[in-house]
């Protein structure tokens, strides 16, 4: 699987709009007093309410662009919404995420957070 990571971060660093997300200062401290483990806690949280239904609320708006680490990795991941998650990581939409696609977007979120975050 980490090689197949390896490819979509590759197709990602190619995108201009991807590569411009970064953790702000805010965000960064944020995740620095919390820490990696907690933050990762919320991104489960996140996509459990935000991405795991077949049809979410509000898809292709659901997550906010800052104010949270999980936030920005979602947007630097393409992992934010159902159609991102269907374009770049051939996640179909019109369904709920299984436990494998849950884990899966969690380590893209874990690896881009790692990358950027310094955590």
């Amino acid at each position: 699987m980490n090689s197949d990571l390896d490819q979509v971060f590759e197709r990602l660093a190619r995108s201009s709009f991807r590569r411009r997300f970064r953790l702000r200062p805010a965000e960064r401290e944020y995740l620095e007093r919390k820490g990696l483990d907690a933050v990762m806690l919320h991104g489960e949280k996140f996509i459990d309410e935000r991405l795991a239904p077949a049809d979410p609320a509000n898809d292709g708006k659901q997550t906010p662009m800052r104010n949270h680490p999980i936030f920005v990795a979602q947007h630097g991941t393409a992992t934010c919404c159902r159609g991102c998650l269907e374009k770049w990581h051939g996640i179909p939409k019109g369904r709920p995420l299984t436990s494998d696609e849950k884990a899966y977007i969690l380590s893209v979120l874990r690896r881009w957070l790692i990358a950027h975050g310094g955590a």
